[in-house]
């Protein structure tokens, strides 16, 4: 299946990111705590963004269950995800009410939101931006069920994270991979090739997300 074959294409990038600081941040239970903050700033606008672009799908879909489920993950994305956030706001010891009032659009941040909505803006088939939209969901699952098979997590704080997205991915990643690989039947060798850029991009945005976050990047002053 395509999206099998551009799973296995990323998993290089997927590994690197178990690497990097942040996870690694995880993992130990010592992640910086300026880090969460960072990284909680821009996700909370993130996660706003990534709903209103779920809702420019629903018009390219034809089939009522599909716009059905886009529905229920807006409503995911808006009220369910926040658990994961609560948890890395607790162990930050900071309110994540007041926290995310400040929340800021960071280089890295913004590229890769404006990345998701050129796809949903350019192409009237909804599997252009799945392709920039599934590797968010993925790259998180994929993280999670590493840490969780490659670590003893007892008494870390950050368990509950890991844990969440162990579990709450498998239903919307499995609905994504069938749009696209049946757009796949059909599409052209160009059409084939800007999915795989889009998923491969998106996979690479995930890496400078987290880095972002533990580098604590800001815009440059001029």
């Amino acid at each position: 299946m395509f999206t099998e074959e551009l799973k296995k294409e990323v998993e290089p990038i997927i590994e690197s990111i178990y690497n990097d600081p942040f996870i690694q941040g995880i993992i130990k239970g010592d992640l910086k705590k300026d880090a969460v903050c960072h990284y909680l700033k821009a996700d909370s606008l993130y996660l706003n963004e990534f709903a209103k672009i779920y809702s420019l799908l629903i018009p390219k879909l034809n089939d009522r269950e599909g716009i059905k489920f886009l529905l229920e993950q807006i409503d995911f994305v808006m009220n369910g995800e926040i658990d994961a956030h609560y948890t890395l706001a607790n162990y930050a010891g900071v309110d994540y009410k007041s926290l995310i009032k400040e929340g800021e659009w960071y280089p890295s941040s913004d590229h890769y939101i404006k990345h998701m909505y050129y796809n949903a803006y350019r192409y009237s088939d909804a599997s252009f931006t799945i392709c920039a939209m599934a590797p968010c969901p993925y790259v998180y699952q994929q993280l999670a069920l590493k840490i969780r098979a490659r670590n003893d997590l007892t008494n870390n704080p950050l368990k509950p994270w890991v844990e969440f997205y162990c579990v709450n991915m498998d239903e919307l990643i499995g609905h994504l991979d069938r749009w696209v690989n049946a757009f796949s039947q059909t599409a052209s060798d160009d059409e084939l090739e800007i999915l795989r850029k889009n998923f491969v991009e998106s996979c690479i945005h995930e890496k400078r997300f987290f880095n972002m976050s533990y580098n604590i990047e800001t815009w440059e002053e001029y």
